[in-house]
């Protein structure tokens, strides 16, 4: 008979795992044989030792099937996700789910909550009163046939041993680990009956990834796992050395992403790559011939409102308002404070320690530090200036969106020592690896 403590033993000292043995943990997730502490060494005993390819197949298999596997076998296009490996201000997903769905792809997204330093798209969901990221899965499937998409959060049917072993790496430090990354991502993605993925592997001092080398190992995990499973699978490796797009928290994304839909305020690296994703995402559903082509579908999508209007739709669909595109702060709670975080000189902003920004927003209530953690939707920064503007002494860098004094006056002194400045001009770091 397997025990949990030989498994965990056994990877310590750097053994490879059989399929049995992995079937065994992932069993244990589900059923709680084994329990926490357990679960929390064996994440770091793969963190420390790693797990051989095969290993991460045998582990992403069996957390794919610890519950149901979805199938769409009724659709008339192609069923297409996207997924990120997380960064601070990323709410791409929204925007693109929406111009993909436009186009004539189905999106079935199942999203994560917030990992660390990370936001999560299904936190960020929660900021609109009454939408329900967890539906039924008849529900679920129901709204992407009829809407083409539905983005909600991992259910309790598709890939529970991932739900477990997610938020324990959360608060055990153990998120970064290429082959838990790639078994995490891919457990639900392929459960999810997909076609097509995209993955956007973000690299930074905001990501997980911190370096190109890193970058390329995940990107190559992923791709080489998912495609050996069936789903046509592409990485792209996009920049996290600052924060993405000119907000970062719950509430304040959602209302970036209302601007964005509407056109009313496309930040360019943002809309950089949505559109990037946008065009692979078509490209490889056979959507789309060629670049040019995707990306007029793209501006379609966009300029005739469509993308937006998917958008407001799926939101009521899943209970929340009719009227988010219009009336976004209608259903949405503001912060009791803001205030203006100021350039402490004359110069250009030359980088970001975009980490310690995420953690900021953690910090003021806006993420977990554990994982029953309730989250302040409400609580960020807004307003954010891009590396490589220029600012005199006393310009408006970023707004913090605070419910006390207090944390709000520490968040904007963290932002302030994470931001370095220049005297001379600086070179507008590269959005697409």
């Amino acid at each position: 008979m397997l025990l949990p403590q030989e498994i965990i033993a056994k990877k310590r000292d750097g053994e490879v795992l059989k399929q049995d043995e992995i079937k065994f943990f992932v069993d244990g997730l589900v059923s709680n044989n084994f329990n926490d502490a357990q679960v929390g060494a064996m994440a770091m005993a793969i963190f420390q030792k790693g797990l051989v390819p095969q290993e991460t197949v045998e582990l992403t298999k069996a957390m794919m099937h610890s519950g149901e596997v979805l199938s769409w076998q009724d659709l008339d296009g192609p069923v297409i996700d996207k997924h990120s490996t997380g960064g601070v201000g990323d709410k791409v997903s929204f925007m693109l789910a929406a111009i993909v769905a436009a186009c004539g792809g189905y999106v079935p997204m199942i999203s994560g909550r917030g990992l660390g330093h990370t936001g999560g798209t299904a936190d960020k969901l929660e900021s609109i009163a009454g939408f329900n990221v967890q539906p039924n899965l008849s529900d679920f499937k129901r709204i992407v046939a009829d809407l083409g998409v539905a983005i909600i959060s991992q259910t309790p049917d598709l890939a529970p041993a991932d739900r477990r072993l997610y938020a324990i790496r959360d608060v055990t430090a153990t998120v970064a680990s290429i082959p838990l990354i790639t078994a995490s991502i891919l457990s639900k993605k392929l459960a999810a009956g997909l076609d097509v993925l995209v993955m956007d592997i973000k690299m930074g001092n905001g990501a997980q990834m911190e370096d190109l080398a890193q970058a390329k190992a995940l990107a190559n995990s992923i791709t080489t796992v998912a495609n050996g499973a069936g789903v046509n699978t592409q990485a792209i490796i996009t920049d996290m050395n600052q924060v993405l797009g000119s907000t970062a928290g719950n509430a304040l994304e959602m209302y970036e992403t209302v601007k964005y839909l509407t056109g009313k305020l496309r930040e360019p690296r943002l809309h950089q790559v949505v559109v990037t994703l946008a065009k692979a995402m078509l490209i490889n559903g056979k959507l789309a011939n060629s670049d040019n082509e995707a990306q007029v579908k793209i501006d379609h999508a966009l300029d005739s409102g469509k993308a937006a209007e998917i958008f407001a739709k799926m939101i009521s669909a899943l209970g929340g308002p009719t009227d988010l595109l219009e009336q976004p702060w209608r259903s949405m709670n503001k912060a009791a404070h803001i205030i203006e975080i100021l350039s402490p000189c004359n110069g250009y902003i030359k980088g970001m320690q975009t980490r310690d920004i995420g953690f900021s927003v953690v910090g003021l209530g806006g993420g977990r530090i554990s994982n029953d953690q309730k989250i302040d939707h409400s609580v960020g920064f807004d307003r954010i200036l891009p590396i490589g503007t220029r600012v005199n002494r006393g310009d408006v860098i970023a707004r913090v969106h605070s419910n006390s004094l207090d944390s709000g006056e520490l968040a904007s002194k963290q932002y302030i020592d994470a931001v370095s400045f220049s005297d001379t001009p600086v070179d507008d770091p590269q959005i697409i690896y």
